[in-house]
């Protein structure tokens, strides 16, 4: 185990070299000036020259890249031009929003998986549950978050439709607002924030719920013909009891996968939920700062979703192999 892990260590830090360098090259061929968007267009041109040269704007590439790994060495991912204030900064005040969110859309979306692939693995005529997983797969996120918030917000108002609380203001010691609520005693609070997270983990669920569900179900198929479930039907157990004790563990590994690779799509659908219910986190400020030509903080919060995601495979590693003892680290 210490050996794998100082290799996915060793393997996150050059994965970050090549993708913080790859993203670092293309801020020169966007045509977007970072010092421009700090001083504003009415600024003289004697400003933002003198901006760039103390942004180090005018070195030539490799330099700025050095300057660059040098302050990312020291977790220092840059100032944003937005917001003026230090991206590390602007990662520890929003992150935590947007950590909440993958959380109860992973958890939403896996505990939606195993209903589909339970669902399939005990009623004979499933073809109902596979025509709505094919047609939930088939709608876009941007749709499916727009459809959510129109009917469930806007027309029914059982759920608010943006924003993380009812209340405006509320900081809590750990940022996410369910373990904050109930830390500090105010279930009240706990409630406001589930209800506010119900649409927006909702939305980005479905496509995990679909993939992994999908995966679930074709492993169960293979497992389910092998002799040992045989020989369970034959001890008389219970369709549920084979499906939890002998078929679920055994076909644990593909759907595992296929969850990691879901954790990439996710950061792109990220943007898109939190840009459509107004959540407050890491896409939402992403999606600003595309707007307003923050570069530097686009970079930063891309070298935070690519160590997130390195992170999160490692870990579905480590649960394949030891759902599977089969399978070696």
């Amino acid at each position: 185990m210490a050996v794998y892990l100082l290799k996915r260590l060793l393997g996150l830090v050059v994965v970050l070299m090549v993708m913080s360098f790859i993203v670092f090259c293309l801020q020169s061929i966007i045509p977007a000036d970072p010092a421009r968007a700090m001083a504003g267009p009415s600024a003289p041109e004697e400003t933002i020259q003198k901006l760039r040269e103390d942004m180090g704007l005018n070195d030539p590439l490799l330099v700025q890249y050095g300057n660059f790994v040098m302050r990312l060495a020291e977790g220092d991912l840059g100032t944003s031009v937005r917001t003026r204030q230090p991206i590390a900064a602007d990662v520890l005040r929003y992150g935590p929003a947007s950590l909440e969110l993958i959380i109860a859309a992973m958890l939403l979306g896996s505990l939606l998986a195993f209903a589909f692939a339970f669902l399939q693995s005990i009623v004979r005529r499933s073809d109902g549950i596979r025509v709505l997983m094919l047609g939930l797969g088939s709608v876009p996120i941007f749709l499916s978050a727009l459809l959510l918030a129109y009917f469930l917000w806007f027309k029914l108002g059982w759920f608010p439709g943006n924003g993380r609380l009812d209340i405006r203001r509320f900081s809590g010691p750990t940022g996410f607002f369910v373990l904050d609520g109930l830390l500090l005693g105010r279930p009240d609070i706990s409630l406001s924030a589930l209800r506010h997270l119900a649409l927006p983990a909702l939305a980005l669920s479905v496509p995990i719920a679909v993939s992994v569900g999908r995966s679930l179900n074709s492993s169960l198929i293979d497992v389910m013909r092998q002799p040992y479930i045989r020989t369970a039907r034959g001890k008389g157990l219970s369709a549920s009891g084979i499906f939890l004790r002998h078929g679920l563990r055994n076909a644990a590994s593909a759907p595992l996968a296929m969850l990691g690779l879901q954790v990439g799509l996710l950061f792109g659908n990220l943007l898109i939920v939190e840009r459509v219910f107004a959540w407050p986190g890491l896409g939402l400020y992403t999606v600003q700062s595309f707007a307003t030509s923050d570069l530097p903080a686009v970079l930063g919060v891309a070298l935070v979703f690519g160590a997130f995601y390195i992170t999160v495979t490692m870990l579905v590693e480590i649960a394949q192999s030891l759902a599977d003892p089969r399978i070696a680290l």
